[in-house]
């Protein structure tokens, strides 16, 4: 079977055909493109632009993904699309573009819910079985494990996400959005040197992010008023905008690492799986690498070509529930906000 996936929930446009073989061997991957929203530097991206740069680049991507895996339209078996969660207007134009494909070629609808398509992508190229989950990224903070056909949540963000919490912080600097803000934060974090004392909040196994942001913000704002740095006055040393971005990877990467032990132990699992875009974050995995190795445990991540949003993951959950019978009507094929990972009733899993 081969699915098309299309992923548009926030600035990524994504756009991938997979193949399931019927023999139940590993997925093959036959296309996987990406066109990317870049707003200015000290700027977000606000929905309206977005959806506007989605409904451009849709048909171009489906075209070339097409051609790109010399696959013909009578091949494809069904059309999915992230239903959630996500940003409403560039959620509203990809499940436009999959109605309008769905209609004209006459394929069913798998509506998918985004968070899924990260785990069970992350699932089947990392070959992790039954892990305890970091899904991370500018709009979702979660721990989860699954049971009985759900994602069950363990802990999560008590305000706003991990991602986002750089991504802000980054505009705040005015640190390029090309080719991601987090990432900019991550190469400049690496020449940082001193680790300021910023708030630490872990609630049980949730998380709060919204105060280290403030936190850091004033700190920045010193730092703009001295732009060659500033000196320490407990330790008197020169701190620089690197120092500032070392010092927030340290701490809220430490607290995503703490809950995530704690859910270890609360499943008896010796494997970690990260997904999301954070998850691509080589200070990330190593934190978590050093915990997972104390528990004699294992971490599981992908590159960027799966960790970012990508239209592969959509097709790979979209085709597993296809598979077992789900299906999503015109009249339900509609997008919402809000669709939470515990939500999905993970039919293919026992």
């Amino acid at each position: 079977m081969i699915a098309l996936g299309l992923e548009g929930s926030a600035n990524k446009l994504g756009v991938g055909l997979i193949l399931h073989p019927n023999d139940s061997g590993p997925a093959q991957i036959l296309s996987n493109l990406r066109h990317t929203f870049v707003s200015p530097p000290g700027e977000g991206f606000l929905p309206k632009d977005t959806a506007k740069h989605h409904r451009a680049w849709v048909v171009r991507l489906v075209k070339q993904a097409l051609k790109q895996a010399s696959v013909r339209v009578a091949d494809v078996d069904c059309i999915c699309y992230t239903k959630g969660p996500g940003m409403g207007a560039p959620l509203q134009s990809v499940a436009l573009a999959a109605r309008m494909l769905g209609e004209l070629w006459g394929k069913e609808l798998v509506g998918v819910n985004h968070c899924v398509g990260h785990i069970e992508m992350g699932r089947e190229i990392t070959g992790a079985q039954n892990p305890v989950v970091l899904y991370v990224s500018g709009g979702n903070t979660q721990v989860i494990a699954y049971a009985s056909q759900r994602y069950r949540i363990f802990g999560e963000t008590l305000d706003i996400a991990v991602g986002n919490c750089l991504d802000r912080f980054a505009r705040t600097l005015k640190i390029s959005n090309d080719p991601a803000p987090g990432y900019n934060i991550e190469q400049m974090a690496k020449t940082g040197k001193h680790l300021l004392d910023l708030p630490y909040a872990v609630k049980g196994m949730d998380c709060s992010f919204s105060g280290i942001l403030a936190s850091i913000d004033i700190l920045a704002e010193k730092l703009e008023q001295n732009p060659t740095g500033w000196i320490d006055e407990g330790t008197e040393e020169m701190i620089t905008r690197e120092d500032l971005c070392f010092s927030l990877q340290e701490t809220v990467y430490a607290m995503l690492v703490e809950i995530t032990e704690r859910a270890m132990a609360h499943v008896a699992s010796s494997q970690v799986l990260i997904v999301g875009g954070v998850g691509c974050n080589e200070r990330l995995q190593e934190m978590m690498g050093l915990m997972a190795r104390d528990r004699g445990g294992s971490v599981y991540a992908t590159d960027e070509r799966f960790c970012i949003d990508n239209g592969i993951m959509i097709a790979h959950a979209g085709l597993l529930a296809y598979r077992t019978g789900q299906t999503t009507s015109l009249a339900d094929s509609t997008c919402t906000q809000r669709y939470r990972t515990d939500e999905v009733l993970i039919k293919w899993r026992d």
